[in-house]
């Protein structure tokens, strides 16, 4: 069947995936047209909820046979950050996805995670391009869009705009050389979109974030829009692009990546007292936690009922007997028995001991080291990478407010099938790993020490003496644990496919693990995408 992911999409129906995005369904049979916008603010405002959606959607429509909730994109990018590195690995033996992602071991045969982000991502750049086309300065006009409405719509242009800049990101991170396409592309049946290289896509995006900081952008004021997307949303994502310039471009940013961090320290963000708070149920509603935040994916279990996402991390943490009715403790009611972190890295990041698999109590030097649970748990994965029992079970997603305890939310908990996390897209404190990287880079390691000191003294540890890649690579490890960061950093810091740096099941079957092709530090492109789309070219080594 012929794939449309590149040509104009039918509107669907939507629930929200944004608390304040609550508006009017579009068609379900007509294509996105005057016909829908008219000079509705619900219906323009409709169709930017639905460039949200794709971040959230389980909808399967043009997407092969596979489980809804893993297609959806930020479950699906969180499983080939995540499970591919020493953070994450997952026990579903029979998904053949899993067993790939977890050893390392992945070929061009179509994997549903790595196939979920391709589609998801080119999806989402196609809707843009294409509510970009019916928002247009000309459309408006035909229409009789009067003079407020047209300014209200060149804001949601701006968040379009910074969306798709985010989908371009994750496609050229996972795939190298992307289809691009933008609003002034050709499209329809006939036209199948050239790959663009890395470099030129990654310069597109920068471009498109400078111009969205610019004064006269219409684009929110950082810290105004939350949990949609404004200027602290564009400097953050500018600032990871920096970061991974050499890796992208084989040309280092660092000073861009320095000034841009600059810049968000002038934009009032704050991190967070409580690191823990920043997972928890009500992260969006908690203003302390909401304001280390510079974007967040929003998840509601009263709007969307999603398996991907937080209820994805939340869920898959725990095994069904850890949910009894005394406890639950992660504050829903699900236990998939998937997800847990070898202890091996617990072990050289947190300075873990005392550890007592019967009562569950652990030592630890860090307080970002205090969300494991390991009451039932074998400690080692050694010969059992399926057995969901082996292995530190992570509870740093928590579904129980900050203001509330395990027993207190006891009879909500008992009710609570989906997550209230907000997922945390960019916050402050990786703009200061960032800007310690940078200034590293740059040979100025005193400028960095002040955001270093303040991530030190909210996990109670000392600060660094020095900055060095090593501290780097172990500090993000620390701090944006499971955060979909880890694939990204272990490229850059050279730690990914070679054997200076080796954890359980990397690169193989081999509990000690090995060395894998550096040609894996981007992933095949979909075979489906290559037979439908002549124009691709697959990525070398596969």
């Amino acid at each position: 069947m012929k794939r449309t992911i590149y040509i104009l999409l039918a509107a669907t129906a939507l629930t929200s995936c944004v608390k304040d995005l609550d508006t009017l369904p579009l068609n379900k049979t007509e294509p996105i047209s005057e016909y829908v916008y008219g000079t509705s603010q619900e219906a323009y405002l409709a169709g930017l909820t639905r460039l949200y959606f794709q971040f959230v959607t389980n909808d399967l429509t043009d997407m092969q046979p596979m489980d809804g909730g893993a297609s959806e994109l930020i479950r699906a990018f969180w499983s080939v950050q995540e499970t591919t590195t020493d953070e994450a690995k997952c026990s579903w033996e029979n998904d053949a996805w899993v067993r790939a992602l977890n050893t390392n071991t992945w070929t061009e045969v179509q994997n549903d995670a790595v196939y979920a982000v391709y589609v998801r991502t080119l999806q989402g750049i196609a809707l843009v391009n294409e509510y970009l086309r019916q928002t247009s300065s000309d459309k408006l006009v035909d229409r009789g869009v009067d003079s407020d409405l047209a300014a209200q719509i060149d804001v949601y242009r701006a968040e379009a705009r910074f969306l798709r800049a985010y989908f371009y990101w994750m496609a050229l991170d996972c795939f190298g050389n992307v289809p691009f396409t933008t609003e002034n592309s050709p499209f329809g049946g006939t036209y199948f979109p050239k790959q663009a290289s890395r470099e030129d896509v990654y310069d597109y995006c920068v471009s498109e974030l400078q111009s969205l900081l610019a004064d006269n952008s219409a684009l929110p004021a950082a810290q105004s829009n939350y949990p949609r997307a404004d200027k602290g949303s564009a400097a953050g994502l500018l600032a990871r692009l920096y970061l991974n310039s050499e890796v992208y471009t084989g040309t280092p940013r660092w000073q861009e990546a320095k000034a841009v961090c600059e810049q968000i320290y002038g934009m009032g963000y704050a991190l967070s007292p409580s690191y823990s708070d920043l997972f928890r149920g009500d992260n969006g509603q908690n203003l302390q936690a909401r304001g280390e935040f510079l974007w967040a994916v929003d998840y509601d279990s009263d709007k969307t009922e999603s398996f991907g996402g937080t209820t994805y991390i939340l869920s898959a943490s725990l095994a069904s007997t850890d949910i009894t009715d005394q406890s639950r403790p992660n504050g829903q009611v699900n236990g998939w028995a998937g997800l847990r972190v070898p202890y091996e890295f617990v072990s050289q990041y947190y300075g873990v001991s005392g550890q007592d698999y019967v009562t569950g109590e652990y030592q630890t030097e860090d307080a970002r080291g205090e969300v494991f649970y390991i009451k039932g748990r074998s400690e080692s994965m050694d010969g059992a990478l399926y057995n969901f029992m082996n292995g530190w079970s992570c509870l740093k997603f928590n579904n129980i407010p900050h203001d509330q305890t395990d027993q207190s939310f006891l009879p909500t908990s008992a009710t609570e099938g989906f997550a209230d996390v907000d997922f945390p897209m960019i916050r402050l404190a990786e703009i200061h790993l960032i800007y310690a990287e940078a200034c590293m880079q740059l040979g100025m390691p005193g400028l960095a020490m002040p955001g270093l000191e303040a991530l030190a003294s909210r996990a109670g540890v000392a600060p660094p003496t020095e900055i060095t890649p090593d501290f780097l690579a172990a500090e993000r490890a620390r701090e944006l644990l499971w955060e979909a960061h880890r694939r990204t950093d272990l490229i850059r810091f050279g730690l990914f496919s070679s054997d200076s740096y080796l954890w359980p099941y990397k690169g193989g079957d081999s509990y000690a693990g090995q060395s894998f092709p550096d040609y894996k530090a981007i992933f095949a492109i979909p075979p489906t995408e290559l037979a439908t789309n002549k124009a691709l070219v697959q990525n070398p080594g596969y």
